[in-house]
């Protein structure tokens, strides 16, 4: 069963510790898995009573979260857990496919800590951070990039998630001979820090990122970076579209949980934008009605 689940790259826990020593690598064998038939119908179902702060989240991706509980998305949901006056637990799964349905929609957890505040599968709080891509470089290189048009952007090679938003304008500004491509599907055996190591490493010039991922490691490199935040495109092309805001998520029955969580958020947020700052998260303004329309 074991074997079924990594196959399917799903890895379960309900942990209200963090066992792992800091500075350990997470491994497989650290996870504790759950019983794979829990909330079928006719198993036993975790009944939530009212005394938990339950979040679903990612055993193993930094800079949101990680099993030791230090990524910024932990440090923010230790925040609400205090206020609300609830202890703070988790259900751990590698955050791909399947995994809203194997936590929050099983009912092994109750809140997601970042998601966008569009996100139609789930009811989002209001949001609490918004942020967008960068372009990202070594400081050593000297060079300056403000937009598309910047000429260093043709200098060397560009590092960017493919399919991602901002392929769009890279596209559009006839950079697309300049790009290395990195898959869109999170590769496991791939630490989250993988395309600002390849910077560091030289292998590529310049770095296009969602921002809390480049801010954070950018600001951990030992090879000291530059990050510009990527102006916005969808008024070019909506599937440019850069900048998101962030919410918290609930199943969308549990209309009356997102009020306590929604006042927690207004509370608290200084201290929610103090943690940002901590981990290198680049945010701007939260833009009220921002929405993308599916066709």
């Amino acid at each position: 069963m074991l074997k079924q689940l990594k196959g399917l790259a799903i890895c379960l826990a309900l942990l209200s510790g963090h066992a792992v020593a800091a500075g350990e690598p997470i491994k497989d064998s650290d996870i504790p898995t759950l019983n794979a038939d829990e909330g079928r119908v006719g198993e036993v179902r975790r009944v939530d009573d009212g005394s938990e702060f339950k979040v679903c989240s990612d055993p193993d991706n930094m800079p949101y979260s990680n099993i030791r509980g230090e990524g910024f998305e932990d440090k923010i949901a230790e925040v609400i857990a205090k206020d609300l006056g609830k202890k703070l637990t988790y259900a751990y799964a590698y955050n791909r496919q399947g995994f809203l349905r194997n936590t929050i929609n099983a009912g092994r957890c109750d809140v997601i800590i970042g998601t966008t505040s569009d996100f139609d599968g789930l009811r989002t709080t209001t949001p609490y951070y918004r942020s967008g891509h960068v372009f990202v470089w070594r400081k050593d290189s000297n060079y300056k990039i403000t937009d598309w048009s910047s000429p260093d952007l043709r200098k060397g090679v560009i590092g960017i998630v493919d399919k991602s938003p901002a392929a769009v304008p890279l596209s559009d500004n006839n950079l697309m001979g300049n790009a290395k491509p990195y898959r869109l599907q999170r590769d496991l055996n791939l630490p989250t820090s993988f395309l600002i190591d390849d910077l560091a490493k030289g292998e590529i010039d310049v770095a296009i990122m969602w921002g809390p991922i480049a801010g954070y490691y950018a600001k951990q490199s030992k090879v000291p970076m530059e990050m510009a935040l990527i102006p916005e495109y969808n008024k070019v092309k909506l599937a440019g579209k850069e900048y998101w805001n962030i919410s918290m998520g609930v199943r969308m029955k549990d209309k009356e949980r997102l009020k306590p969580i929604n006042e927690a958020i207004a509370r608290n947020q200084d201290k929610i934008a103090q943690i940002l700052a901590d981990y290198g998260i680049p945010t701007v303004p939260v833009l009220e009605g921002d929405t993308v329309f599916k066709k």
